[in-house]
């Protein structure tokens, strides 16, 4: 009866950890650098900060506009608020007044 005898490889034992490796490394730098990795986390984070400054202007100036509008309702029409538009809307103004751009 034949019996082979293999020799142990060192090859052979550091397969393993080499592929090991490689994943770890692929996964770790898509975790960081990725599309939905950390650093685009910061990004989406920076946007949404910034954007939701803009909404907050945007919200108070339609609150303004909205009180305007209701001034210059028919149920409670301002004289004051209509004069005020028409002058600055028709950019007129009368000899006697003092005019003060902001």
């Amino acid at each position: 009866m034949w019996t082979r005898h293999h020799k142990k490889r060192r090859l052979g034992r550091l397969v393993l950890p080499t592929v090991t490796v490689a994943f770890l490394c692929y996964f770790g730098y898509h975790s960081l650098h990725g599309d939905f990795g950390l650093k685009a986390m910061e990004e989406f984070e920076h946007r949404r900060v910034e954007r939701q400054a803009r909404l907050d202007i945007l919200v108070q100036q339609r609150k303004t506009l909205e009180q305007e509008v209701a001034l210059m309702s028919d149920g409670s029409l301002e004289r004051d608020m209509l004069d005020e538009k028409a002058r600055f809307a028709l950019n007129m103004s009368r000899s006697d007044e003092i005019v003060i751009f902001h």
